[in-house]
């Protein structure tokens, strides 16, 4: 195991080939990887974990679609992240004035009905705005998976 000390900042880069413990760290200004598209949510929106952390669809949404997480098309999001770990994605769905919403989920192309934050899974978008679903999927076991969901509206 490998143990490192000091302040991390978007200029300094940490790359360790072994196992890194971090103890009373800070993060300055934390970025992620967004992939904007002018597409619109319909039928099936893949998900590359490996690509993105926040993926934003920027024309009008012309369907409900089925949100899936994977690695990437050639990875599974089962073989890059371990039992114990999680992953946060946020999908971000442009919305016209007809609305549609994110009516399935899966992991690898494997169903998984996510716990919804309030209880309830949504049933309809939100007309003329931008609907953010976030996602924290925390794997369990082997192909297994909990997803913890929420979706808030941006008009």
């Amino acid at each position: 195991m490998t143990t490192l000390s000091g302040i991390i900042t978007p200029t300094n880069v940490l790359t360790a080939s072994s196992t890194a413990t971090l103890t009373n760290k800070t993060l300055n200004a934390a970025r992620e990887v967004i992939t904007i598209s002018a597409t619109a949510a319909s039928s099936t929106v893949n998900f590359d974990v490996i690509t993105q952390s926040v993926l934003y669809y920027t024309t009008d949404a012309s369907g409900d679609w089925t949100l899936n997480v994977r690695g990437d098309g050639s990875n599974s999001l089962d073989s890059i992240i371990s039992t114990g770990e999680s992953i946060t994605v946020a999908f971000l769905a442009t919305q016209g004035a007809t609305a549609y919403y994110q009516s399935a989920f899966t992991i690898d192309g494997s169903s998984v009905t996510p716990k919804w934050q309030g209880g309830s899974a949504p049933t309809e978008g939100n007309a003329s705005g931008i609907d953010a679903y976030v996602i924290n999927i925390i794997k369990t076991g082997s192909a297994t998976f909990t997803a913890l969901a929420s979706i808030t509206q941006f008009a």
